[in-house]
């Protein structure tokens, strides 16, 4: 890992030597011791507060604690960090995505009730939860549940969400919100982006999901049609963009090269990619890895294929060792 990984590990390897230390001091003075076109993700076809000191053993009536009785935890840790530290960088590493599919059957909007879908294969090390009922502004109805169920794991988790355009009563009410020019059609699209942002991030906040990134998947959205105007797309896109990195998250895109192309034209913004291969294999997903499946100038993280009911996940080579950048563990 690299980043904030290398640091949490200088200081965890760091806080068990010196756990070591004091015991062999303690024990001395004692006893001398394709291009295909997907289906989005999940679709089928606090303040710090003070801490008391520890009581001592004359406090409790107990007896004290054996020199270092703490570190074996510590060194079961130190070993976990040390496996991550092992992992290859070309190593690649299985997970899922989910998203209202997978919530109990019958559950959101008319035009997408959720379907009871199976949930990630047990070989998962990851889920990116989707935050959306399908389009913008509908919020994925079991969102804390399924933020629950990956937390209760011990998995790692990510964001995604669907970006959609708006309908002329969507436009008539965020695009006069935000911190574009309010005054064109272009800014009002801009700003309407950015509300979709604001009210993901607030499912977010509300289910008590934290992720370093979101992922804006862009495509077709049935029921929910991108307009005919690719200028017009970019700019909700856009605005969706800044949303969330004015929250101060990262940003990816999921999509496919055509698809991207389809609705936004040659919109590029040069962020990470997520990018979808359909109903193949693992194999024809990491292809995808490749730069000829570049989406709009960006580095290559995951790559998705369907099979057996579920959206499967594979990360590019290069990633593997470097995980805590793009996902949060509780």
């Amino acid at each position: 890992m690299r980043g904030r990984g290398a640091g949490v590990r200088t200081g965890l390897c760091a806080l068990v030597l010196a756990s070591a230390l004091a015991a062999c001091g303690a024990g001395s003075s004692a006893d001398d011791a394709a291009d295909v076109v997907p289906t989005s993700p999940a679709t089928p076809a606090t303040p710090a507060t003070a801490t008391p000191a520890p009581s001592t053993p004359a406090e409790t009536g107990g007896e004290a604690a054996a020199p270092g009785a703490e570190a074996p935890g510590l060194a079961e840790l130190a070993e976990q960090l040390a496996d991550d530290e092992a992992r290859s960088a070309d190593e690649t590493v299985l997970g899922g995505d989910i998203s209202w599919p997978q919530c109990p059957p019958g559950l959101g909007i008319p035009q997408k009730r959720s379907l009871g879908m199976p949930m990630p294969l047990p070989e998962a090390e990851y889920v990116v939860v989707g935050l959306t009922n399908g389009p913008g502004f509908h919020p994925n109805p079991c969102l804390a549940d399924q933020v629950a169920w990956v937390r209760d794991r011990g998995l790692l988790i990510s964001a995604y969400a669907v970006a959609s355009y708006p309908d002329d009563a969507t436009l008539a009410r965020h695009g006069g919100d935000g911190p574009f020019d309010a005054g064109t059609t272009t800014g009002r699209l801009e700003n309407t982006g950015y509300q979709q942002a604001l009210f993901n991030l607030a499912s977010m906040e509300a289910s008590g999901f934290v992720s370093p990134i979101v992922w804006i998947d862009v495509e077709p959205v049935p029921d929910f049609e991108w307009s005919g105007d690719e200028d017009a797309n970019a700019a909700v896109v856009r605005g969706l963009a800044r949303g969330y990195t004015d929250a101060g998250l990262e940003i990816g895109v999921y999509s496919t090269p055509y698809l991207w192309t389809q609705v936004v034209g040659d919109l590029e913004l040069g962020i990470p990619e997520w990018r979808a291969a359909g109903h193949t294999s693992r194999d024809e997903a990491l292809e995808r890895c490749g730069p000829r499946w570049s989406i709009q100038g960006g580095t290559p993280v995951l790559a998705q294929w369907v099979a057996d009911e579920r959206d499967q996940n594979v990360t590019c080579p290069g990633v593997a060792g470097d995980l805590d950048r793009w996902f949060h563990r509780y």
